[in-house]
């Protein structure tokens, strides 16, 4: 078993690392609880122990990303939108939005149909 703190490797008998004395314990993937050698699913969670996990995925380059991208594009259109990103970017402003609901108007809004909203326009 390999110690979590200094990867020194000892043998599975072993109860604390043989080189930095940190306690030599197996923890399941999914919950982080503490599982003895030969156990097959967390006593905790119920995660299965025998089942290798998935590794998270890898982030990808920047060029990696435009190569996946072209999968989906016409020919030659990354290179377009590429050479005019100061023009598409658009721009940030701070704003306040305020959202209100009033009481009663659906149903009044119901009853009203499209007069209701043709008024509201601005």
């Amino acid at each position: 078993m390999k110690c979590p703190k200094c990867q020194t490797e000892n043998p599975a008998t072993k109860k604390f690392c043989r080189k930095c004395g940190t306690k030599l314990s197996l923890q399941c993937p999914q919950c982080g609880s503490e599982y003895l050698p030969g156990d097959e699913f967390c006593g905790e969670c119920g995660n299965s122990l025998t089942v290798p996990t998935k590794s998270a995925p890898q982030e990808l380059s920047f060029d990696e990303k435009i190569t996946k991208f072209q999968e989906y594009l016409p020919k030659g259109r990354t290179e377009k939108i590429l050479s005019q990103t100061d023009r598409i970017e658009g721009e940030r402003k701070q704003v306040t939005v305020m959202f209100c609901d009033m009481e009663g108007f659906t149903p009044l809004s119901e009853r009203l149909g499209s007069r209701l909203t043709d008024s509201m326009k601005i």
